[in-house]
């Protein structure tokens, strides 16, 4: 038999888990990674960069094409290591790939020869549960994500959009507390695009993981995200972080035409072209 809590205990231990929560979920303090090119040559994608991406916190990243965004997140999924300074999940260290922490890439990661629900089943499935339990949650997601009367179709089966839903179902049925995403939704068009951001926002309220968002859209940063990190040209280093003070739940679709949200994208776009133009210079001078 186990042995109870003293009250002293117990009240330890919720004050262990409530400074536990106020750990951030993700930092990166004075990190900076370099490469060795196939010619022998050091190169710097990042330098001296700081992140915080507090508990349940929306976070995108914004910057020149090139700069370093993408070395962000693997930095963060543990597949890369920083050269220099350090990189922390819930207050540790990183040692090696994390199952608190989901990707989303930019091309969907569906196994072509798997039907929409053996795809989403996945996940479960290699980290243990029953096919049962695997099942049943699936159908639960998809169901989520419109998409309970497409579950035996194949990916080339399904339009791009749809293709974004069955992905967001496979990412969310392993409860990441961390999600991570590169450029998710650049493929799609401007309409569909619209519907897949709301689509994330309904799903990331019920979770709420923590999100590193990148993007080359700044209205897509400012109508998903609380913080926007702007990068500066390589090697990237952090220039400025915007808080976007927007009431939530927020409709994608209406948002941007409120002039708090155009204000914000004038502003941010202001700070972020100077990087973009320093990013163009550089590459047309190299070539």
């Amino acid at each position: 038999m186990g042995t109870a809590c003293t009250p002293v205990e117990a009240r330890i231990g919720i004050t262990m888990q409530q400074e536990n929560m106020k750990t951030p979920a993700v930092e990166l303090i004075n990190v900076s990674r370099r490469f060795v090119s196939p010619t022998g040559k050091s190169l710097t994608a990042l330098r001296d960069f700081n992140m915080t991406v507090e508990r349940g916190e929306f976070v995108a990243v914004v910057g020149p094409t090139g700069c370093g965004k993408s070395t962000t997140l693997n930095l963060v999924t543990g597949l890369a290591r920083p050269s220099a300074g350090e990189v922390r999940l819930m207050g540790g260290p990183i040692t090696g790939i994390d199952r608190r922490v989901g990707f989303a890439f930019q091309t969907d990661a569906l196994f072509p020869w798997r039907n929409v629900i053996d795809n989403v089943m996945a996940g479960p499935l290699f980290r243990g549960k029953s096919k049962a339990e695997a099942e049943k949650s699936a159908k639960d997601w998809l169901a989520r994500v419109g998409l309970s009367k497409f579950l035996h179709h194949y990916p080339h089966q399904l339009s791009g959009g749809m293709r974004k839903r069955v992905s967001l179902a496979q990412t969310f049925i392993n409860e990441p507390e961390i999600l991570l995403m590169d450029e998710p939704f650049s493929a799609l068009d401007v309409q569909t695009r619209t519907v897949m951001h709301e689509e994330l926002l309904k799903l990331w309220a019920e979770r709420k993981a923590s999100v590193i968002f990148v993007t080359h859209d700044l209205e897509e940063a400012v109508a998903l995200a609380d913080k926007v990190y702007v990068l500066t040209a390589g090697p990237a280093t952090v220039k400025s972080v915007y808080s976007i003070d927007l009431p939530r739940p927020r409709v994608v679709s209406e948002i941007r035409y409120e002039q708090s949200f155009i204000a914000y994208c004038k502003t941010i776009w202001d700070d972020l072209r100077e990087e973009v133009e320093t990013s163009y210079r550089r590459a047309s001078e190299a070539a």
